[in-house]
């Protein structure tokens, strides 16, 4: 059963629309489809809530209006009765996502699947061997290998759908449960600022251990998680790389985990906006981010412009168990008796500003309580 798309709302003068989604943490544009424009539906410009990391406030966050100037150009619905291979592949691996994840990513159907016009990533207690290291690593063997005690999914667009500036909007369902870590997120494509993270990271939405009690400053101990985070990550190649981001959670404590939600950001040259249900909750901008790398004579030099944030990423989704962020926090470890535990993602669809295609401005949906987070500047070389 297709859901329909909540606040903002959107009609589109295409007959045949298809979706699409992507956040975890290490190391990823030819464009198909519509190109038929897309009408927003004014909303009351209702107010949500946001609980930051060591703040015991919570701040109301607007809905503009999103752009009627926003043009679809790749998208898929899930209405198909199988995942569709010219628009995603699967990553095949055990090597624990960088963060001591405890996860094996598999192609099976058993962890990932079409299921009433939704995309679902399944995470099941099972212990599973596979690859050692990552897809993409020049030592990657499928003779070498791994056990891990959980199976999963990771699905991505590279070399598939790789885009510079746009919004990307993903509506989704995310699991419950401490250990479990959904994220809907972009890597850049060829890495033009060395490895991860001096070419960049963009998380469109992370969340940890929904439901389990929550951590958040100020909260009571019996109040559930129910944060869904969003943040960048640049800077040099790790170790030396830095992050900025921030938290929000929904209006009158609503649970991401109950329910589908409508995660987004509007990327264009210079900055980038966060969105849950279409509340504009944060921006970040070039003064607050940097990248350094080494050139070809090995010296370290300064990246120009608004790098690296200025050259085309994929989408990613994932749903990690543990690691070195969820395992850390609230209840600690991973609740075995939690799984199996359901991702479903209704659809992912990606927009290009029709005003500048090329710099994506002009078509901005700008709320005036959105946090801007500082981010870092560059130390001296």
């Amino acid at each position: 059963m297709k859901k329909w798309i909540t606040l903002p709302a959107f009609i589109s003068s295409a007959l045949n629309l298809h979706v699409l989604t992507l956040s975890a943490l290490m190391v990823l544009v030819s464009c198909g489809g519509s190109g038929s424009s897309v009408n927003s539906i004014p909303s009351s410009n209702p107010t949500t809530t946001e609980q930051t990391e060591g703040s015991e406030t919570t701040i109301s966050f607007e809905v503009p209006e999103v752009s009627a100037n926003w043009q679809l150009i790749w998208s898929d619905e899930f209405e198909a009765g199988t995942i569709d291979s010219t628009k995603w592949s699967f990553e095949r691996n055990c090597a624990g996502g960088g963060n001591n994840e405890q996860q094996c990513y598999t192609n099976r159907l058993d962890n990932a699947f079409i299921e009433s016009g939704s995309l679902v990533i399944k995470a099941l207690r099972e212990d599973f061997t596979g690859p050692a290291v990552f897809d993409d690593s020049p030592n990657y063997d499928t003779n070498i290998t791994k056990t891990q005690p959980y199976t999963s999914a990771r699905l991505r667009t590279k070399n598939l759908g790789d885009w510079r500036y746009g919004r990307i909007e993903v509506r989704a369902k995310l699991p419950s449960g401490q250990g479990t870590w959904p994220a809907i997120w972009m890597l850049p494509t060829e890495w033009k600022y060395g490895g991860w993270a001096g070419s960049g990271e963009i998380d469109i939405m992370e969340a940890v251990n929904l439901k389990a009690k929550s951590d958040a400053s100020g909260q009571l101990t019996d109040t559930a998680e129910n944060r869904v985070h969003g943040t960048l990550h640049y800077g040099r190649k790790w170790p030396e790389n830095v992050y900025s981001g921030t938290s929000y959670s929904m209006p009158d404590n609503a649970n991401p985990a109950d329910d589908f939600h409508l995660y987004a950001i509007e990327w264009q040259a210079g900055e980038i906006r966060w969105y849950v249900d279409g509340a504009h909750y944060a921006t970040q901008n070039a003064n607050g981010w940097y990248s350094q790398f080494h050139n070809e004579k090995g010296e370290i030099i300064d990246g120009t412009g608004t790098a690296p944030f200025d050259q085309k990423f994929h989408l990613i989704l994932n749903f990690a168990v543990g690691g070195d962020w969820p395992a850390t926090v609230n209840e600690k470890g991973i609740d075995e008796s939690a799984f199996p535990q359901l991702f479903e993602i209704d659809y992912v669809r990606v927009y290009q500003c029709s005003i500048d295609a090329d710099y994506g401005r002009g078509c901005e949906a700008i709320g005036k309580d959105a946090k801007l987070v500082e981010g870092h500047t560059a130390p001296p070389l």
